[in-house]
């Protein structure tokens, strides 16, 4: 690992420290882009630096912007999403700069954290292929029981949606889904 990429992920995992939310004994999203490696590591190994600094930095300082500052239902969720991946990409694209990354390697990492180009820029894609599983790997258990069957239902679909064929393929011989669940994986 080059000097750049260390010292960007150590800044990201630096400001990822001061979350505030310790639920599993250590900051909630400094784990979280831990997690985020590690699957990107197994899963695209030869991942780009800018791609692996995306995953790392998915849910930088993700607490300084609560959902709950956002309004209900699905309009607040949507501006509350899209302000959040401005915030990431702004965040990491400048650790990028600053760590000596050119600045079309910054904005490309940027543009992986904005999701633009889902499904048809494969890095983009590759992005949101771990942000599943590590969904599916770490959180899906513990939330799937606060959720009422229509609505997981709902974001396991949508989960599924967002992956690329390959993934969710990996997905069902990876993970023991409730036949209900698992069909979203197969459509």
């Amino acid at each position: 690992m080059n000097d750049r990429l260390v010292q960007a992920l150590a800044a990201i995992d630096a400001a990822n420290a001061h979350d505030p939310d310790r639920a599993e004994g250590v900051p909630a999203a400094l784990l979280y882009g831990q997690r985020m490696s590690a699957e990107l590591a197994r899963l695209f190994p030869g991942a780009s630096e800018p791609l692996q600094i995306a995953a790392r930095g998915q849910h930088i300082e993700r607490w300084t912007s609560p959902r709950s500052a956002y309004p209900e239902g699905r309009a607040g969720y949507l501006a509350w999403r899209s302000d959040l991946a401005r915030h990431h990409a702004a965040c990491v694209s400048e650790i990028m700069r600053r760590v000596g990354y050119r600045e079309a390697e910054a904005a490309r990492a940027a543009t992986m954290l904005r999701k633009e180009g889902i499904k048809r820029d494969a890095e983009v894609q590759a992005l949101e292929d771990v942000i599943c599983f590590v969904f599916l790997k770490w959180y899906f258990a513990p939330f799937a029981p606060t959720q009422d069957d229509g609505k997981l239902d709902r974001i396991v679909q949508k989960t599924a949606r967002k992956m690329s064929v390959g993934a969710r393929g990996r997905a069902l011989s990876e993970f023991a889904l409730p036949e209900n669940l698992a069909r979203h994986f197969r459509d």
